[in-house]
């Protein structure tokens, strides 16, 4: 009998206490919070489950895959030497060759560190994605149907804000929302980095109106958010949007505060990047999704594994537009879908969308 088609994914810490509770209960009791983030960069790589169940709704085919943990916390990342970082996400990429996969995901900051993945791809004996490009398809695709639902402002007239626009998924995701809707507006820390983006991405034939802006206040003239930082903390505050705002918050850890659900009942910050994915699907561990949900970088790993396509399909800064699009038509052929809207973990009721659509229609009403 051949063996299934074979693929680990590599996580990591990114709520130290939390995260660390789901695998060592008793050390999360007792350890204070800095003691996490230094021990993360003294314990070895680990195998946290075996992934079961995914299946092909188109082939019929079954993938066999490992969870695996890079434990180095987003603190002890920035914190420590960038060859220091490479060096434990490498030995974790080890960790899934020696298991026999036939191609490793990079989760979270373990895929936007360094160069994005090139010098980890380039150490290891198998190829390594970053799964920005199924996030991207799934982001936007997102961002459109919250638009769709919220049926205040035709997503083709609509004005989306991209924060964090001159890393890997946010100049990517600006450059299939310029084709979609009427204006782009990237924010970011770096101007000249951010010209550089709205150069590149005015010079393509296409709709919409690009604008480049390091002032996070402009995110009041954005109907639509997207956030996807490597800030590693909370950057979008309460006074940042405007009413009736939709906020797709795909960073990990998050961009958008806790203040914003609290204080703000007219904006809806939405779980970015989510996909259902097809088949009888065990994870044998709980990284913080409802059964059978997984994050879209996940997702990639499995597509490319049941497309048995073994290659580098994402790495580095520069996402092409023409693999978001081929990702995602390869996602719907196998049965991933976009899934279910959630915020901070929970399902997104109907009085919240409501709620919502009242103030983006109040906002959106001519001033007397």
């Amino acid at each position: 009998m051949s063996r299934l088609p074979r693929f680990a994914f590599i996580i990591h810490p990114i709520d130290p206490r939390e995260d660390v509770r789901r695998r060592y209960p008793w050390l999360a009791k007792v350890l204070p919070e800095k003691w996490i983030h230094y021990l993360s960069g003294l314990w070895p790589p680990l195998r946290l489950s075996e992934i079961e169940g995914v299946t092909s709704q188109a082939t019929g085919q079954r993938i066999q895959g490992w969870l695996l943990a890079c434990p180095l916390t987003p603190q002890r990342m920035r914190t420590s030497s960038l060859d220091f970082v490479y060096r434990k996400i490498i030995q974790t990429g080890r960790l899934a060759e020696r298991l026999g996969a036939q191609i490793v995901g990079l989760g979270a900051w373990t895929a936007a560190i360094g160069d994005a993945g090139e010098t980890v791809a380039r150490a290891l004996d198998i190829p390594v994605t970053t799964g920005d490009s199924y996030t991207v398809a799934v982001a936007v695709e997102q961002l459109r149907r919250a638009a769709e639902r919220l049926a205040v402002v035709p997503w083709p007239a609509a004005t989306v804000a991209v924060v964090g626009a001159t890393g890997a998924i946010g100049r990517a995701a600006a450059d299939v929302l310029a084709d979609q809707v009427e204006q782009v507006l990237l924010v970011g820390r770096r101007p000249h980095s951010l010209q550089r983006v709205a150069r590149a991405l005015q010079a393509r034939p296409r709709r919409a109106h690009i604008e480049a802006t390091t002032a996070i206040e402009r995110l009041t003239e954005a109907q639509f958010v997207l956030s996807a930082t490597t800030a590693g903390r909370a950057i979008i505050h309460p006074e940042h949007l405007r009413p009736g705002s939709v906020v797709l918050d795909v960073a990990l850890p998050r961009d958008v505060s806790l203040r914003v659900s609290r204080e703000r009942s007219d904006v809806l910050v939405l779980d970015g990047g989510i996909v259902r994915v097809p088949g009888p699907v065990n994870f044998h561990f709980n990284f913080g999704l409802p059964r059978r949900l997984a994050y879209a970088c996940m997702a990639e790993t499995m597509i490319l594994t049941l497309e048995r396509r073994f290659e580098c399909y994402t790495i580095g800064r520069t996402i092409p537009v023409d693999k978001v699009h081929e990702i995602a038509r390869l996602g719907a052929y196998h049965g991933f879908e976009v899934g279910p809207w959630m915020s901070l973990g929970r399902r997104v009721r109907a009085e919240q969308w409501e709620r919502t659509r009242q103030a983006a229609q109040r906002a959106s009403a001519p001033h007397r």
